[in-house]
């Protein structure tokens, strides 16, 4: 099993996506990059903590790649938009991979260099990862006990 971290928006719908990947064993919503230890939600969407809501996926390397993953990544939300995502406005909801080793960062790279050179502006910002902070439990696997479907986020081809 590897693990692998992204923040796209609102943690609910990046979640939702990342579930029903081929591959993908669990995963768990929360924070990561700001500066308070074991943050609240209600602390993050104050957007002041410097923490953006982030999903750890823990996935299955021999059946899905990271690579794959972080394709995927970009084809669910709006990695165009500087601001968050979609009506979710402020710095908890950015556009962030975090790479956990070398060969992560580069990966990302070379994926942001191939939408680059496909016409794309992307957003998204490449950050060492840090401590990941678990969300409250009413938050793991929201959209799905609520029966709902993210508002935010949807998935769109952009990879051949």
């Amino acid at each position: 099993m590897s693990t692998a971290y992204f923040s796209a928006g609102c943690f609910w719908g990046v979640e939702y996506y990342f579930k029903r990947l081929r591959g993908v064993l669990c995963t768990k919503v929360g924070f990561m990059g700001g500066k308070l230890e074991n943050p609240s939600y209600k602390e993050v969407k104050t957007g002041a903590t410097g923490h953006l809501e982030t999903i750890r996926v823990d996935y299955d390397p021999e059946t899905v790649s990271y690579e794959a993953l972080v394709k995927y990544f970009f084809e669910i939300h709006d990695f165009e938009q500087v601001d968050g995502q979609g009506i979710d406005i402020g710095t908890q909801y950015l556009s962030a991979i975090w790479f956990s080793n070398t060969e992560e960062r580069d990966i990302a790279i070379q994926v942001f260099g191939e939408l680059t050179l496909m016409g794309y502006h992307p957003a998204t910002q490449i950050r060492e990862a840090m401590t990941f902070y678990p969300a409250e439990d009413y938050h793991q696997d929201y959209l799905d006990q609520q029966q709902e479907s993210p508002e935010c986020h949807v998935y769109r081809k952009v990879f051949p």
